[in-house]
């Protein structure tokens, strides 16, 4: 049976994806959140939306699809976010990051504080903290965590949005990276490490104290890994629609894995499974069918 016992929260962006078919919600945090929530586990979003339209249209959303949204502040001087979303003849999408928008500014409360150490799982990435007012937030945040709280750093390099130092802080701030390949080199290159993928991937790990490194390759699958083992797998192959909120849906089946105290293998396996569903439909939030949720290993108190 599902319960809800394992709090994920996912804090900074979220926003409306502007495709050229209509706008989809989106934010890599909300999306992790929001499968998070589908697998089995309680999804919280943390974040800003505007006092406009759009902003009341996101809220509206995150109730349909049963999503906790009472830590997302509703801001009165800037506007909700946006991205504008094109796709190549993979499915493969390019976007384009509107600045100045409400997540940009979300305000740390006591509320906040009291959720962090609730907390069984906290997601967050880099672009979430492309300014100062939601980095110190998400920062705070992570510091009131419990000791055995799971820190996901999921990067997601957008545009110009990120720095070597940025990075840095938020790798000592987590026990668990998500990057993709092409993220991997680049995150090499700003913190000086060489050598194969194998070798920077163990670098991060003892460099930072991580607990666990994901690295995800696209069509060809993912790797998990840790200071005493590690996990490949291929991935599945799938007629793509669009790959936008794959990663994400990766990173929320990786976190519940975690939280049951799965073997890589089988989280491996699971991960790839769901976000290889996730890119045979539309859009970053699409109804996850029964076969693929798992139960958390507790139950509710």
């Amino acid at each position: 049976m599902t319960t809800r016992s394992d709090r994920v929260i996912g804090i900074g962006e979220v926003l409306w994806d502007l495709f050229p078919d209509g706008k989809r919600l989106g934010g890599a945090p909300a999306n992790c959140a929001y499968h998070a929530q589908a697998l089995g586990a309680r999804g919280i979003v943390v974040s800003a939306v505007g006092e406009d339209k759009l902003g009341r249209e996101i809220l509206v959303r995150l109730d349909e699809v049963d999503l906790d949204r009472r830590f997302i502040h509703v801001d009165t001087q800037h506007p909700t976010g946006r991205v504008t979303v094109t796709l190549d003849e993979h499915g493969r999408p390019d976007f384009v990051i509107h600045e100045e928008v409400a997540w940009d500014y979300i305000p740390f409360t006591e509320a906040l504080r009291e959720l962090a150490r609730q907390a069984d799982a906290v997601c967050t990435g880099s672009l979430g903290q492309r300014s100062a007012v939601s980095r110190e937030s998400v920062r705070r945040f992570l510091g009131a965590t419990r000791l055995d709280c799971l820190r996901v750093f999921d990067i997601n390099l957008r545009q110009s949005f990120y720095s070597a130092e940025m990075i840095a802080e938020m790798l000592e701030l987590s026990n668990v990276l998500k990057l993709n390949d092409e993220e991997l080199r680049t995150v090499a290159g700003l913190l000086d490490i060489r050598g194969s993928d194998s070798a920077v991937l163990g670098d991060l790990i003892e460099r930072y104290d991580l607990d666990v490194v994901a690295l995800t390759l696209g069509a060809d699958g993912s790797r998990l890994c840790t200071r005493d083992g590690e996990s490949s797998h291929p991935g599945f192959k799938v007629e793509v629609v669009d790959t936008v909120g794959a990663g994400d849906a990766f990173t929320a089946a990786l976190i519940l894995g975690l939280l049951r105290g799965d073997d890589l293998d089988e989280i491996n396996e699971h991960a790839n499974r769901v976000a290889s569903y996730v890119c045979t439909q539309r859009g970053a939030m699409p109804e996850i069918p029964e076969h693929l949720r798992l139960a958390p290993p507790t139950a509710e108190a």
